[in-house]
């Protein structure tokens, strides 16, 4: 059974198509809820069933938005509560229960008939409870306190930390912002499926992990297929509760080529996991994957053994009526289209751990991805601690997406904002890489995306020059670009010297804003902003776009660029399409000029 195709509920649809169960009953829409601003909710039990909350929220948009229905607004409530009841169906009885939260932000308490089911910390990675024990038959009461303090220790990405807008900072999400379902598992339940693709050998390795060690034998069978066809059936038993199947893509006798995934060829084919104990099946889990390789070498990024130019563009992941939830799965579709439309073949997901659908439909339409981590903006044990848990979060659960080729640790030394000469900085750069390298050994890391670098694979630097000339002034050389650096921050962190193998990219540039077009004027207290003096027509924006875009693509040693940005967002008006998603320009030109080759050769873009 699947209520996902039950409509009248927000965010229907599946929210992990990379690790679904058949048995999935989606918990969103309308909960009760209530503000606790003097924190008196746990001394006066609001956790035990029976207690209404005065209020009512739409899950999963947090409250600060409209469709919430209690916003817009900034105002700061460190303190939520949430209620709602809920009937086990009649195909998950006799089958122990899940109960699982996409995201929460931040800290999570999780009560279940009045007994308290799990906790979380963490505004941006999923987390799940075994509820079992805790149910009643008939009405199950389900209630969540939630805390998101104004804290800068927390990896919050573009949320701001006061009222109002200030910068490039915008209105915060707290609380519940990602679909809440239940699922039905056996004995045994998949906690992780990790497919590690080897295109060199034709093969595969799957991880595979269980919540409990198995008291007994049991078996793993693999079903591998592509486009409903099945190509490899794999079964291995074990009492190992992580185990590693080496799987051979190529089946003897068997000429057909494997399929690759790229831009343009996005294949992928589906696994589907299966828990057999005494021959009945105790878990089962359809995921997929993509076979692509992903490498750095001699200061080129290679995708699948050739050479890729990047063509990204920013993208922050921000909507008018619902902040970083996307309203709908349509939504998402739309603004990778618009990427696609524009001529790029990847973006840079901005300050945010997208939603899981994102990277979904990016896996399926064929768009590169940068998966960044959040920013924290305080220094502290507290803030090492908590970007490494989330960045080792992101990692293990978008491991199976193909489109995601670089992870994004840390942005333009927010939080480590002495990193130039700051050994302990310097050392939470180096960590924070060597954990997505221990994590994940098939992507790129760009460590300090902007400047100020410590140990990385990409050599990315920002730079919003308005200029044809004056971009080629910044890059003529090099040697003098990672020695001298931009003109406001030096390319590498004191005492970092550069191995020669990272890759050059400049992944921010741009952000032509308009006068006439999009959100104008005052807005929270401020101007709205772009970089440079805003342009007044279409032909006054092709003519800067056009130049910059040359000109970082006639700098001989770049190896691509990430354009600021798909859209507004709030007081930031640079985007080439309006919040609401309507585009400021002719989007074949725009294609046009990021298509045109600038004398490029042997390379795949």
């Amino acid at each position: 059974m699947s209520s996902a195709r039950n409509h009248t509920i927000p965010r229907p649809e599946h929210p992990r198509p990379d690790f679904m169960r058949e048995t999935f009953l989606n918990l969103n829409g309308q909960w009760q809820f209530a503000f606790d601003d003097r924190d008196e909710g746990m001394a006066e039990g609001w956790y035990r069933p029976g207690k209404a909350l005065p209020m009512e929220i739409t899950v999963p948009f947090c409250y600060q938005s409209e469709r919430s229905g209690i916003g817009p607004t900034d105002e700061i409530h460190p303190v939520l509560w949430y209620r709602r009841g809920f009937e086990i169906p009649e195909e998950m009885r006799g089958e122990r229960v899940l109960l699982r939260f996409g995201a929460v932000d931040y800290k999570a308490q999780v009560y279940v008939n009045g007994q308290l089911a799990c906790t979380h910390k963490g505004g941006y990675t999923p987390f799940a409870a075994d509820i079992t024990p805790l149910l009643t038959q008939g009405e199950n009461d389900l209630c969540v306190r939630v805390q998101d303090d104004p804290d800068c220790t927390q990896p919050r990405g573009k949320q701001y930390w006061a009222r109002g807008l200030m910068g490039c900072w915008y209105t915060p999400t707290s609380g519940i912002w990602q679909t809440v379902y239940l699922e039905a598992v056996g004995e045994y339940a998949l906690t992780q499926v990790h497919v590690t693709p080897d295109i060199d050998r034709h093969m595969f390795t799957a991880e595979l992990a269980l919540d409990r060690q198995p008291g007994r034998e049991i078996a793993f069978e693999l079903t591998v297929a592509i486009r409903g066809e099945t190509k490899r059936v794999v079964r291995v038993t074990t009492c190992d509760r992580i185990t590693r199947v080496p799987v051979d893509m190529i089946a003897r006798g068997d000429l057909s080529p494997i399929e690759l995934w790229a831009p343009g060829n996005p294949a992928l084919y589906d696994l589907t996991v299966r828990v057999l104990a005494d021959g009945e099946a105790a878990d089962c889990v359809r995921t997929y994957f993509g076979m692509r390789k992903v490498e750095v070498k001699d200061g080129k990024v290679y995708l699948n053994n050739c050479p890729i130019y990047q063509r990204l563009i920013l993208d922050q992941g921000y909507w008018p009526d619902s902040l970083i939830t996307p309203p709908s799965d349509e939504a998402i579709r739309l603004d990778l289209q618009y990427t696609l439309d524009f001529g790029y073949n990847g973006a840079r997901k901005h300050q945010k751990m997208e939603d899981p659908r994102y990277y979904y439909w990016a896996d399926r339409m064929g768009v590169l991805v940068w998966g960044e981590l959040p920013s924290a903006y305080d220094f502290t044990d507290e803030t090492v601690a908590n970007l490494a848990e989330t960045m080792l979060g992101f990692v293990e659960r978008d491991f199976n997406h193909p489109s995601i080729i670089c992870w994004v640790p840390l942005n333009e030394s927010w939080g480590v904002r002495q990193i130039y000469t700051d050994a302990r900085q310097q050392e939470t750069g180096r960590m924070l890489y060597h954990i997505v390298k221990a994590a994940d050994g098939t992507r790129l890391c760009s460590s300090n995306d902007g400047w100020e670098q410590v140990t990385t694979d990409i050599c990315a630097l920002h730079d919003y020059a308005a200029e044809k000339g004056v971009i080629a002034d910044h890059f003529a050389e090099r040697r003098t670009v990672e020695t001298h650096a931009c003109d406001w921050r030096p390319c590498y962190a004191k005492g970092e010297t550069p191995t020669g193998r990272e890759a050059f990219m400049v992944t921010e540039y741009g952000g032509i804003a308009f006068t006439n077009v999009g959100v104008q004027g005052e807005m929270g207290g401020m101007q709205t902003w772009g970089y440079h003096d805003k342009v007044t027509d279409e032909e006054a924006f092709f003519a800067r776009f056009k130049g910059v875009t040359d000109g970082i693509r006639e700098i001989p040693y770049c190896q691509g660029y990430c354009y600021t940005q798909l859209t507004d967002v709030m007081q930031e008006i640079n985007g080439l399409l309006t919040p609401d998603r309507k585009a400021k320009v002719d989007v074949e030109r725009v294609r046009a000029i990021n298509q045109n080759p600038g004398g490029r050769t042997n390379q795949v873009t």
